[in-house]
């Protein structure tokens, strides 16, 4: 593959991280605090929501982190090598991490949502629930045709 479209590649990773982080810095305490305002009496709620969506953000940069590294071994010509795999299985791991924290997290945004009259906060949470489900399954079947082509090249290395 060309350095140049791995280039674009790295800096649409850099790009997607960057609103995530905008998000977490901005609108996850005003996102908290509203949830306060709603359930006076249970504060706590306050730093659920920050266990919440801070714990689903750091599997997202890892992921991202692991998508990086992917594009690195392709412009080293090591698209096809164990690492590659291994990065594969970080990234769906981490997909799979992001699914279980937004699922956890759901009986918290049925109460603000059924608090606030507002389905929508269920039905964002649920989006993201299945856009990381369907992530992990790209990550995972991706994994086993990278390692079937190693299995493949090598056998054709020693047969030659």
């Amino acid at each position: 593959m060309k350095q140049g479209s791995t280039l674009f590649l790295k800096i649409v990773i850099v790009l997607i991280g960057i609103p995530v982080l905008a998000l977490c810095i901005f609108l996850v305490p005003a996102i908290a605090n509203y949830a306060v305002e709603l359930y006076p009496d249970y504060s706590f709620i306050k730093y659920l929501i920050f266990i919440d969506l801070y714990a689903s953000a750091i599997p997202f940069y890892i992921a991202l982190y692991q998508a990086f590294k992917l594009l690195g071994y392709i412009d080293k010509n090591n698209a096809f090598s164990d690492f590659s795999v291994k990065v594969l299985k970080n990234i769906k791991n981490c997909a799979i991490t992001i699914c279980g924290v937004y699922v956890a997290g759901m009986p918290l945004y049925y109460l603000i949502s059924e608090k606030d009259d507002a389905p929508g906060i269920i039905i964002i949470a649920m989006v993201m629930i299945f856009a990381s489900m369907v992530i992990a399954v790209f990550a995972a079947v991706l994994q086993k045709l990278l390692k079937e082509a190693i299995d493949i090249k090598s056998e054709n290395d020693l047969t030659v």
